[in-house]
C-alpha cells in the first residue's frame, strides 16, 4: 500500500463525526436531475469501436455562459469523434435557455456546430465588444468563434492566426501584458503516434497511459487587438518544455498583479509559469510546492479548481487525479508557497478508489464555506466483475469505466466530509464523467451542477438542498474595456469574516463558465464590505449590500482604497 494511502486511512477518523452536519439535510435529494425536464438533449460520442485509442476516453467539456446577454445561462457542449462506422460525424451543440427554463438547440443557426474531434472550450471577450467568444480545443485543428452579438458566431480561426495540428486539451484567456486584450494559453496533451492500445496487468486490452506517447509543448498566443493573434510560445518560454497537459488556470499566483499559469500535467510534474512582466515566463512549480505531492510523487493531474477553502483570503488549488492516488489540495501559505494539505483536509481518503476529472469549489449550501464537487470516470478498466457477452460496445464501455461522482462538504474550518448523502442523484448516477461546471441555471441564487459525460448524456442537476443560507452574486466589470475584469479578485466581509473569489472563466476540466462570482452568506442579512482588487493591483471599495441580489461592480464607481505599488 502506498505511504500516502496508508497515512490518509489513519487520518480519516477525526472526520467521521462530521456526518452530524450532513444529517441536517438528509431528508431531501440535494441535487435533482432535471436534464429531461429542461430538454437538454445531448449525448456525447467519441467513436468507441473497440480499438482503445486514447482520444476516445479523454473528452469532453463545455461551457456554461450567457452567449446572447439576455440574463440567463446557456449551455455549449463539445462532442467527440465520428459515430459508429458509416454514420455522420458528431457536432458540438449550443443550447439557448428559454423563458420557461427549457433549452433549445440552436447550434447550426448560431454557427457553433463544429464537427472536429472536440475536447473542450474556453471563453473570453477577445475584442472587448461586451459579448463572449468561444475557443474550441480539438484533437485535430482548434477553432476560434467570434460572437457577432446577434446570437450568431463566425469562425475566424484562419484569419486569427490560430495554429492547430496538436491534441489540445484545456485552454484559457487572460491578459498577460496588461494591454487590455485577452491572450490565449492552450494546453496540449500527447502525440497520437503510434495509434495503439495497451494491456493491463492481467493482459487484457485497455487504453494506454500517457507515458506510452510523447508529450507536446503548450501554446501561447498574444492578442494583437485587431482580431488576430501572434504565437509567442517559444519566445515566452512556455513552449520550451513538452508535457502531458490536461488542465490550466490563469491567475496571479505571486501577488505581483500579473497573470501566471498553473498547468496540471498527467503523470508528470505540474507546471507553474510565473510571468516576468516582459513577455517571458519562468517555470517555478518546484519552488512554489506544486510540482509534486507531499511525498515527492508525480500524479495524474487532470482538473483544477481555485478557491479559498479555509477563509484566510488566500486562493488554494485542488487537483483531481487517478484512482490509487488522491485528489490533492495545495494550501497557500504565502505569496510564493503552497503546501500539500490533502491529508488534514479530509479530501484525500474518499478519492483513493476514484478517478477525478472535472472539479468545482462552490458554496453548495451557502453557509460561507466552499464545498467541492468532482466528476469521476475511470480511464483503466474496473478490476473483476462479470461481463455479459451480449453487451454492445458502448454498454461495455460504460460497464468498464463508469463511476459515481462526489460532493465533499466544507465543515467551516477547511476540513471536509463526504456530502453525498445530500447530493443524490449527482452522487449515485453512474457515468464516465469528465467536465463539470457550477452555475445558477434557474436564477434562484444558488449554484447548480452541469456534468459532461464521455459517450453518454450530459446531465443537469438543480440545487435543492434545504435550509440554505443567503447569497450574493457579483460581476466585476471594467467599463473602459467593456468586459468582465478577468484576473480581478472580489472580497466580501460579514462581521470579521472575509470571503474571496477569483474572476476567471476557465478551470475544472476542459470547461469554462461565466465570470459572475457567488458568495454564500449564511444567516447574514447584509454584507458589510465589498472590495475588488483589479488586475493591475488597484483596490476599490463598494457600498454594503443586502442579501439575495445580483450586483455589478463597475470599476471607477466605488472608492479607491489602495493603488498598485
Amino acid at each position: 500500500m502506498p505511504i500516502k494511502t496508508l497515512c490518509l486511512i489513519l487520518c480519516l477518523s477525526p472526520f467521521l463525526t462530521a456526518c452530524e452536519k450532513l444529517e441536517q439535510d438528509a431528508s431531501n435529494n440535494g441535487f435533482e436531475d432535471i436534464t429531461l425536464q429542461a430538454r437538454l438533449d445531448f449525448k456525447h460520442t467519441s467513436g468507441v469501436e473497440g480499438q482503445y485509442l486514447l482520444p476516445e476516453i479523454m473528452g469532453s467539456g463545455g461551457a456554461l455562459f450567457d452567449f446572447d446577454n439576455d440574463g440567463d445561462l446557456d449551455i455549449y457542449l463539445v462532442n467527440g469523434g465520428k459515430r459508429r462506422s458509416g454514420q455522420r460525424a458528431s457536432v458540438n451543440r449550443l443550447f439557448r435557455r428559454n423563458i420557461d427554463g427549457s433549452y433549445q438547440d440552436i447550434s447550426h443557426v448560431a454557427g457553433l456546430d463544429d464537427s472536429g474531434f472536440g475536447m473542450g472550450s474556453a471563453l473570453g471577450d477577445i475584442d472587448n465588444d461586451g459579448d463572449l467568444d468561444v475557443y474550441v480545443s480539438n484533437v485535430d485543428d482548434d477553432r476560434l468563434f467570434l460572437n457577432n452579438g446577434d446570437a450568431t458566431f463566425s469562425d475566424i480561426s484562419e484569419n486569427a492566426g490560430i495554429q492547430g495540428h496538436r491534441w489540445s486539451s484545456s485552454a484559457t484567456f487572460c491578459d498577460i501584458d496588461d494591454d487590455g486584450f485577452l491572450d490565449l494559453y492552450v494546453a496540449t496533451y500527447v502525440t497520437q503516434e503510434p495509434a495503439q492500445a495497451c494491456a493491463d496487468a492481467s493482459g487484457e486490452i485497455d487504453y494506454c497511459a500517457p507515458n506510452a506517447y510523447r508529450g507536446e509543448a503548450d501554446q501561447l498566443y498574444h492578442n494583437n487587438g485587431d482580431g488576430s493573434f501572434t504565437f509567442i510560445g517559444k519566445r515566452s518560454g512556455v513552449a520550451q518544455k513538452n508535457n502531458n497537459a490536461l488542465g490550466v488556470v490563469c491567475f496571479d499566483f505571486n501577488g505581483d498583479h500579473q497573470d501566471d499559469f498553473f498547468v496540471a500535467n498527467d503523470g508528470e510534474r505540474n507546471h507553474l509559469w510565473i510571468n516576468n512582466g516582459d513577455g517571458t515566463f519562468n517555470e517555478r512549480a518546484v519552488s512554489y510546492g506544486t510540482a509534486v505531492n507531499l511525498f515527492g510523487d508525480t500524479e495524474a493531474s487532470m482538473g483544477i479548481a481555485l478557491g479559498d477553502i479555509n477563509a484566510d483570503q488566500r486562493l488554494d488549488v485542488l487537483l483531481t487525479h487517478l484512482d490509487e492516488e488522491t485528489n490533492t489540495l495545495y494550501l497557500r501559505t504565502g505569496d510564493r508557497s503552497l503546501i500539500d494539505a490533502t491529508i488534514q483536509s479530509g479530501l484525500g481518503g474518499p478519492s483513493i478508489p476514484e478517478t477525478g476529472f472535472g472539479v468545482s469549489m462552490f458554496d453548495a449550501n451557502q453557509d460561507g464555506a466552499l464545498d467541492v464537487a468532482i466528476s469521476n470516470g475511470r480511464v483503466r478498466k474496473k478490476p473483476g466483475g462479470l461481463v455479459d457477452p451480449s453487451m454492445g460496445i458502448l454498454e461495455l464501455f460504460r460497464h468498464d469505466y463508469a463511476e459515481p461522482n462526489r460532493l465533499m462538504v466544507n465543515l467551516g474550518n477547511g476540513k471536509f466530509a463526504d456530502g453525498c448523502d445530500v447530493a443524490n442523484p449527482f452522487c449515485t448516477d453512474l457515468d464516465v464523467s469528465r467536465g463539470l461546471l457550477t452555475g445558477d441555471i434557474d436564477a434562484d441564487g444558488d449554484l447548480d451542477i452541469l456534468v459532461m459525460n464521455s459517450n453518454g448524456p450530459a446531465r443537469l442537476y438543480r440545487n435543492e438542498i434545504a435550509d440554505k443560507g443567503g447569497w450574493l452574486k457579483l460581476r466585476a466589470f471594467d467599463p473602459a474595456l467593456n468586459r468582465d475584469a478577468i484576473g480581478a479578485r472580489v472580497r466580501i466581509r460579514i462581521g470579521d469574516a472575509w470571503q474571496v473569489r477569483p474572476v476567471i472563466h476557465s478551470d475544472s476540466y476542459l470547461s469554462s463558465h461565466d465570470a459572475v462570482v457567488h458568495f454564500g452568506l449564511g444567516n447574514a442579512t447584509t454584507v458589510d464590505e465589498i472590495t475588488v482588487t483589479w488586475p493591475r493591483g488597484e483596490t476599490e471599495r463598494f457600498p454594503p449590500l443586502l442579501r439575495n441580489q445580483v450586483a455589478v461592480l463597475s470599476r471607477g464607481h466605488g472608492s479607491v482604497i489602495e493603488t498598485a505599488k
